[in-house]
């Protein structure tokens, strides 16, 4: 019994890419192209999954007092208003 079922999908602007990697003999089929592809980004997702836990752990074991979220918004907004001077002062 077949487990998975056959879909049809619209590669757009990689079409090229699949057609790439089926004419240069490294995959026999879409099927096989498509399944690696889904590998490759589940690693990636596995990757940055381990990369912001990792980050969220160091900011919760950081010593340092926490910064009031009062003064992280006034930088930002002091930031980007200085990006939108300079943005209007540049011809």
């Amino acid at each position: 019994m077949r487990r998975s079922k056959p879909i049809t999908v619209t590669l757009g602007k990689q079409q090229h890419l699949l057609d790439e990697r089926l004419q240069s003999g490294a995959y026999d089929s879409a099927s096989e192209v498509v399944r690696a592809a889904l590998r490759a980004l589940c690693r990636e997702e596995q990757v940055l999954d381990a990369v912001m836990r990792a980050k969220i752990q160091e900011a919760l074991d950081d010593p340092r007092p926490d910064v009031p979220a009062e003064d992280v918004f006034a930088e930002l907004r002091a930031y980007r208003a200085e990006k939108i001077k300079a943005e209007k002062v540049d011809p």
